[in-house]
């Protein structure tokens, strides 16, 4: 049984994630990770807060802060935030601690040592009226290949073509606004990716399994042509770039490394810092030649971040020389809008992580973003579909089914699991139904369709009330007690495994569906299993409080005041 490594994309520190985030990152990869320990499998889960760069600068200026600081807080904010959202983190990192730092100076110098970094005299953009060199995200403009106004120096979030600054037309500060802008020569390391193309092409095209959002993205930025790109910048805050003795690089002091080539790396690193917290090793995860042979390695990400992770991330590990893992399974998402447009925290389109929470517990969301997340194309949040699908899904199917068969059983047989009669025909053709069903929905979690699993996780909630529905224990139980135990019977041991389906997706809800029959088993069900007679007769059950009240029409009202809807 393989081991799992599972990493999402890197939050930036500049603030409390929207749910778009949440949705097309680190909600799947969580949801992958309970999947696969359900399963029995090792799973080590990383992630960490993305600290370097101008964002974290800006952002820090801000809030009045020094940079240091002000990382501090944010990773707190940002680790009790996933944590409020049921994030199972194995661990959540910091890419300015010093395991990064030390792998991001070691793959320099490892890859300068394999004639892949060189130095050039560049020509960046320098903001007179901000006193600063630019770096490439904070120069915004026309995008010179779809005209898309309001494109960043190193991507059009239009169309998707990687930028240099001087590419746009009608640049701009995005620190200040100011047009004021020269271009000036500056010394950088430049990642010659060129050279080693069409072993990064290589690379990706053995890589069949990919779905097709990630490799497209992928084989499209080769197609356009690779080029070389930029790993420093004219920063104070991120990895200082140093020479052979460890101290300033010559000509290069007060440079540091550009956060798109550090932060990948932090991946390692936080393993790195994982290892130290709990007094074990981290190679063996991460070194071919040091036990990492028999993992697995599955990367999640929004589609903006696939071609830094499927050409620059695997442009450094590959040119190394040495025998890291790279990625197996990378999956990519699309994007989660707010009514057609854009999440924005700068205009407060859209709800954000904590704002969320205070709303409705993490579930509610979880079961949403999942069941309805932007995976094969983009999807538009509305407050009308979240109404609707949690009603229908949550509570008419699923907790109703959980509330009505556990009081019955309460109130007609002493709130015990029944012994008594044989089951039939229609229980027989009930576990057939529901073995196929999760058959269905295993399928789909292993290929990490997760629309597709919640299809068919629903679809087996529906199984259940529908067999309530034709074995109506409640009227059999006036002419038939037996017939009616065997309703119950098999109407209880669907709660116990509908909590166990439930697990990945409903985190905090499944521990409290499955007490209700007095098992605390959540584990995913083997293919060979029997389903529908595990519970011990005489078990104890007791109904729970409500497991998902309806939204209200009034509450979606209020929600749209606060927050904003259809413009």
């Amino acid at each position: 049984m393989p081991r799992i490594l599972i990493t999402s994309a890197l939050p930036y520190i500049n603030g409390i994630k929207h749910l778009g985030n949440l949705a097309g990152s680190m909600l799947p990869a969580d949801v992958f990770a309970r999947f696969k320990r359900g399963q029995g499998h090792e799973v080590l889960y990383i992630c960490a807060t993305d600290e370097h760069g101008t964002p974290a600068e800006l952002a820090a200026a801000a809030a009045g802060q020094d940079v240091q600081t002000y990382c501090d807080e944010q990773h707190e904010i940002q680790k009790a935030a996933g944590q409020a959202f049921g994030l199972s983190y194995d661990w959540f990192g910091r890419s300015s601690r010093e395991p990064n730092r030390r792998l991001t100076q070691h793959f320099a110098k490892v890859l300068e040592a394999n004639g892949l970094i060189e130095e050039r005299v560049d020509r960046m953009v320098y903001s007179v009226d901000d006193a600063r060199f630019l770096p490439d995200r904070y120069v915004e403009g026309t995008c010179p290949h779809c005209g898309h106004v309001g494109a960043r120096g190193d991507q059009c979030d239009n169309c998707g073509r990687l930028l240099d600054p001087t590419d746009l037309i009608a640049p701009y500060s995005a620190v200040s606004g100011s047009t004021n802008l020269e271009v000036r020569d500056t010394r950088h390391l430049y990642l010659l990716q060129t050279k080693i193309e069409d072993r990064i092409r290589g690379w990706i095209e053995s890589k069949s399994d990919w779905q097709t959002l990630a490799k497209s993205i992928a084989l499209k930025h080769l197609d356009e042509g690779l080029i070389d790109r930029g790993i420093t910048r004219d920063l104070k805050w991120g990895v200082p770039v140093v020479g052979d003795d460890g101290g300033p690089r010559p000509g290069m002091e007060g440079k540091v490394f550009y956060v798109w080539f550090d932060a990948p790396i932090e991946y390692i690193g936080a393993t790195e810092e994982w290892a130290e917290a709990n007094g074990t090793t981290w190679r063996d995860w991460w070194r071919l030649d040091e036990g990492a042979d028999d993992v697995r390695y599955v990367q999640f990400m929004g589609k903006d971040n696939v071609a830094f992770h499927t050409v620059s991330f695997p442009a450094t590990i590959l040119g190394s020389g040495e025998p890291w893992k790279t990625v197996d399974t990378l999956k990519a998402f699309n994007w989660l809008n707010w009514y057609g447009g854009k999440f924005s925290t700068s205009q407060k389109r859209g709800v954000f992580m904590d704002q969320a929470l205070e709303i409705l517990p993490a579930d509610y969301w979880r079961w949403h973003l999942t069941a309805y997340g932007p995976e094969g194309s983009d999807a538009a949040f509305t407050w009308e579909q979240f109404q609707s699908t949690t009603n229908k899904d949550l509570a008419d199917v699923l907790g109703n089914f959980v509330n009505r068969i556990v009081k019955f059983a309460e109130s007609k047989f002493d709130g015990v699991v029944p012994d008594g009669g044989t089951p039939g025909p229609l229980e027989a053709k009930l576990e057939a139904d529901v073995a196929a069903g999760i058959a269905e929905a295993t399928a789909a979690f292993e290929a990490m369709e997760f629309r597709k699993a919640c299809v068919a996780l629903r679809a087996v909630w529906v199984l259940g009330n529908e067999y309530l529905q034709e074995a109506a224990p409640w009227t059999a139980y006036k002419t038939d007690v037996e017939r009616s135990a065997v309703g119950v019977r098999t109407g209880l041991n669907l709660v116990a495994l509908f909590a166990r389906l439930a697990a990945p997706v409903l985190p905090f809800t499944a521990p409290t569906i499955a007490a209700t029959v007095g098992e605390t088993d959540l584990s995913w069900p083997a293919a060979d299993e029997a389903l529908l007679d595990r519970l011990p007769r005489g078990q104890k059950v007791a109904s729970a409080e409500v497991l998902f009240r309806k939204i209200e029409d009034v509450q979606v009202a209020e929600w749209s005041e606060r927050f904003g809807g259809a413009d």
